[in-house]
């Protein structure tokens, strides 16, 4: 068997969120139960670009791509690498970034610019700023990395999916170690009015996945990063394994632009592709890390489909939490920052609860809710769990992860 068929190591991993810059304090805090949900947002007030970037990248990067920069240099760290001394041929390294919306703020900030001052003072920097792939482009030339650099735009799955074409990019032996991850920095009140008016957004500023008092989703912010390689690439040059991405499936809904598939088959099918990529079955997931937005649509739909998958019995034994009461939705960061969390969480052997969580909604059907942090167990085999990620168009998509 290929190393690309048992899917791929993880020799790095990094974060920044609302929870604070780290991987660490994403699981740390998460695990203790904090919410960092502030004033309807989930804002990085703790992050500032300058504590970790130089003055002339700052200027000229949006900060969904500073996120990216400060998440990589932490992942890029942990799995051994740095500027110049890349274990690969440069030329074989590919870098895969998800983002939803792009740089918004930038975009924002020129509005007044040519209303006020006219066109000839609106910043030349915008497009670089403000283009999705900028994040993608920044990381390739910041570590020097040659082969294919995208960005994956699929709104709310986009750094799932990121993740799912580095390890597509490994199996076809296009590259030997890809970077993935998603950004995202959309906390603008343009932004929010419009997904207010969408009724997508909580009127009360509070997300509370799978309760039943939710009322919506709330804004985050933040970027994940994972560094990917073949067991066989990651064991030549003694890295430390961190995990494995098993299996990854994705699908389209191909209904609706917003709502999602009334059946929940597409999404459950994405989850049956991961699961069958990674040879798991239902039974052997240890935790699942749920889209669950806090919407009242979309977190019924969501567990119909996980029960379509996984079957009633299996989901209603399986540890399960949301991220985004802590967090907030990420858009295209989601899918990734949440891929880190359930390896966090697999790692230590402590899954973190959904915070704020107080009355399961019983119309959800037999779920195992993690209400306070739960212990994993442990055993002779590798824990696993399952990360899932929705997204506006219809995209939906599943990752199987694991402990080495």
């Amino acid at each position: 068997m290929s190393d690309a068929a048992t899917g791929a190591v993880v020799t790095g991993f990094g974060a920044v969120t609302p929870l604070g810059v780290g991987a660490d304090a994403l699981h740390e805090r998460a695990v203790a139960g904090e919410s960092a949900l502030h004033d309807g947002l989930g804002s990085c007030h703790g992050f500032r670009a300058l504590d970790h970037l130089s003055r002339h990248l700052v200027r000229r990067t949006d900060r969904f791509t500073q996120f990216t920069l400060v998440a990589a240099d932490e992942a890029l760290t942990r799995a051994g690498w740095t500027p110049g001394g890349i274990p690969y041929d440069a030329a074989r390294v590919a870098c895969v970034i998800g983002c939803g919306l792009g740089g918004t703020a930038s975009f924002e900030a020129q509005g007044p610019v040519i209303a006020e001052q006219g066109a000839e003072y609106v910043s030349a920097l915008m497009v670089p700023q403000m283009m999705a792939n900028a994040a993608a482009s920044h990381l390739s030339m910041r570590y020097g990395f040659k082969g294919e650099s995208l960005c994956v735009a699929s709104a709310c799955s986009s750094g799932a999916q990121a993740i799912g074409t580095g390890l597509r990019l490994l199996a076809a032996g296009a590259a030997d170690a890809v970077v993935v991850g998603g950004a995202e920095a959309s906390t603008s009140e343009l932004v929010s009015a419009a997904f207010r008016n969408a009724g997508a957004l909580s009127p009360t500023g509070r997300c509370l996945p799978f309760d039943t008092d939710r009322d919506g989703f709330v804004i985050g912010e933040g970027a994940g990063v994972l560094v990917l390689e073949t067991a066989g690439g990651a064991a030549r040059r003694g890295a430390e394994v961190l995990g494995a991405v098993r299996g990854y499936g994705a699908t389209s809904d191909a209904h609706h632009l917003t709502a999602p598939d009334p059946g929940g088959g597409p999404a459950a099918e994405a989850v049956t592709q991961a699961l069958c990529q990674a040879g798991t079955a239902p039974g052997e997931l240890d935790y699942l890390n749920a889209h669950g937005t806090g919407t009242l649509l979309n977190d019924r739909l969501e567990c119909d489909a996980l029960r379509l998958a996984l079957g009633g019995d299996a989901l209603a034994r399986i540890p399960m939490s949301s991220s985004k009461g802590s967090l907030g939705h990420l858009f295209g960061a989601a899918g990734a920052v949440e891929a880190i969390a359930t390896l966090q969480a697999l790692r230590h052997g402590v899954a973190p609860p959904t915070a704020g969580l107080r009355q399961p909604d019983e119309r959800l059907g037999e779920l195992d809710l993690i209400r306070t942090a739960r212990e994993l167990p442990g055993g002779d085999r590798p824990r696993a769990g399952l990360s899932t990620s929705f997204g506006f168009g219809g995209h939906n998509a599943a990752l199987v992860l694991s402990t080495p």
